[in-house]
């Protein structure tokens, strides 16, 4: 599948990608190879246990229907946990339970979650008894903008540590003084060449070729340079008379003809698009070979398939709010976001459409603009600047030269762009006050660390408040009123994303945030298919839209694979409204 591959093993790309699928197949090859190998997954909605059907959790486990293959999840809120009893169990006993509990506090937050899963993450690269038991640890990553900043945090925190940082990182950061020179061997680890690999991951997409070329580009930066292409679910060459396939064919071709040239110039693996789901052993050791092409019968289905006007005739009853579409990379979030957004303008209401997804391009789905409609882009990278140079404005205006500069070594904690982004988030939730605005948020586990970090503020406000705690309505309060807020969950008709859609489903019902509804994007049993290959992908979604209509979701709807990108907003609304002929 890949010849001569190093010790660690990277797999990125954007999420939705088959990262998971393709990270075990290159596992299981290299165990039926003879080389006994560790399989990591730092991905918040990790589904590699899925896979395998074993429980794995977050410590090395055998995958036993596989001798020589080991597995284990970092779970980032167990890791979290973990890493929060080191710190404070051996203060129990000796601080008083309100000492106790301010420090559980300071380290409740998405600083400290992200602190935790760095640190169990670093030891894999750098423990002795755990790389020299295996010929090789292939790394499962999460998607591209987790992965970036997940590698660049050694750099980060090691610099940070060379100066002490600031007191409002000195909770997460406590466990994390006696492991500098753990941090420096992760770089070192990271960008050797001879040691390690970078598999980039892409779909054959527009978008998806763009975010693996960005993130190509970033790594390299950061040295990170010995660097794999691999393009997965590539449609097979022939049609087979099927018009939705035909124009699949011509989308992957035109996509792969205008890749970036510094992509291009990558050394390349490709992977056709699969008739079944890569879950159990025989699956993903056929992922490499030919699909085998005979003719098939339409897909038919009984199962109800409401569209997606159906839950935008509920939300616009309100008049106002807060709309969020929420589910894991490349579930079709941004599309569903912009078609809602277009209906609810195209009904006469104003709407701010927004996103905190770095690999979101709402402008290029609207393609144009759009009477009654505005939008914007909550941007890492801006906020975190446009927040710094505030700080160093006003706190900073006074400060002495040594003052100053340990203020601006402060900020470039990675701390600051978690505090930068949900200053951002909160503007945005203040509108929905008067007005439709409809959120794109980002892939699964960084919209859970959002919601995180606004929890944590939730907390600390009330904490403060007192007696007019009863007057303040905080962002988490606004989130948790349904009628404020309208959360649906994005996710597509297969396996996986299903159960990653449930999980996130019940992160949020534990946060007190109850989804308004669920949108299965992309359902080839809605297009009456006939091509071997989609038709047989058509059949196996069935189970997954039962799942969903019997249980996860209380109200639901069912988009198709399009044949072309919704763009502009003539065909956003003919989505909203599922009619076949005009989409």
């Amino acid at each position: 599948m890949f010849k001569d591959l190093p010790k660690f093993v990277f797999l990125t790309g954007k999420g939705g990608v088959g990262k998971t699928s393709l990270a075990c197949a290159i596992a299981v090859g290299l165990v039926d190879a003879g080389k006994k190998v560790l399989l990591v997954s730092t991905d918040p909605a990790s589904n590699v246990g899925q896979v395998f059907g074993v429980g794995i959790g977050n410590h090395i486990t055998p995958i036993t229907s596989v001798p020589g293959l080991d597995a284990i999840e970092i779970d980032p809120e167990a890791a979290a946990a973990e890493y929060r009893d080191r710190i404070v169990g051996p203060m129990r006993g000796v601080l008083p339970e309100k000492a106790l509990k301010g420090i559980e506090e300071q380290l409740s937050g998405a600083c400290t979650t992200e602190i935790a899963a760095f640190d169990e993450f670093t030891a894999l690269l750098t423990d002795d008894a755990v790389t020299g038991a295996y010929d090789h640890i292939i790394f499962d990553t999460a998607p591209t903008g987790h992965t970036i900043r997940m590698l660049k945090l050694p750099g980060a925190w090691s610099g940070f540590l060379e100066t002490g940082g600031d007191a409002s990182c000195l909770g997460p950061l406590a466990g994390l003084e006696k492991q500098r020179t753990r941090y420096a061997a992760a770089v070192d680890s990271l960008s050797d060449a001879a040691r390690t690999r970078l598999i980039l991951v892409a779909r054959p997409r527009v978008s998806s070729l763009a975010e693996a070329a960005r993130a190509s580009r970033e790594l390299a930066d950061i040295g990170i340079g010995n660097q794999h292409l691999a393009i997965n679910g590539l449609m097979p060459d022939e049609d087979m008379g099927d018009a939705l396939a035909a124009s699949l064919i011509a989308r992957d071709r035109a996509a792969l003809g205008g890749m970036d040239t510094h992509l291009a110039g990558l050394q390349q693996s490709r992977f056709a698009l699969r008739p079944e789901n890569l879950v159990g052993l025989d699956a993903l050791r056929r992922m490499g070979t030919p699909v085998v092409l005979e003719p098939a019968a339409p897909h038919t289905t009984d199962i109800d398939l409401p569209p997606l006007a159906a839950l935008v005739d509920g939300i616009e009853a309100a008049g106002k709010g807060l709309v969020m579409t929420m589910g894991k990379g490349g579930v079709g979030k941004t599309t569903i976001a912009a078609a809602v957004a277009v209906e609810l303008a195209a009904r006469g209401h104003e709407v701010l459409l927004t996103t905190t997804d770095p690999a979101a391009h709402l402008t290029e789905t609207l393609a144009g603009d759009v009477p009654g409609l505005t939008v914007s882009r909550i941007d890492p990278e801006a906020e975190t600047q446009t927040y710094r140079d505030h700080i160093l404005a006003t706190k900073g205006a006074s400060l002495d030269a040594q003052g100053r500069a340990m203020l601006e070594e402060d900020l470039r904690s990675p701390c600051t762009e978690e505090i930068a982004v949900f200053q951002a988030f909160s503007r945005v939730i203040r509108e929905a006050g008067r007005k439709f605005v409809v959120m794109d948020t980002a892939p699964t586990g960084h919209t859970l660390l959002l919601l995180d970090a606004t929890g944590s503020y939730h907390r600390d406000v009330l904490r403060h408040a007192g007696e007019q705690a009863s007057h303040m309505t905080t962002p988490m309060m606004r989130l948790q009123n349904p009628e404020m807020t309208k959360i649906l969950i994005v996710t597509l008709p297969e396996t996986t994303p299903v159960l990653e859609a449930a999980r996130l489903q019940e992160d949020l019902k534990r946060a007190g945030i109850t989804p308004y509804g669920w949108v299965i994007n992309a359902s080839l049993a809605a297009t009456g298919t006939t091509h071997p290959v989609l038709a047989a992908r058509a059949a196996t979604e069935a189970p997954e839209i039962a799942k969903v209509r019997g249980g996860l979701a209380t109200r639901h709807a069912v988009v198709p694979m399009l044949a072309e990108d919704p763009v502009g907003a003539d065909r956003l609304r003919a989505l909203v409204g599922q009619s076949l002929e005009q989409v």
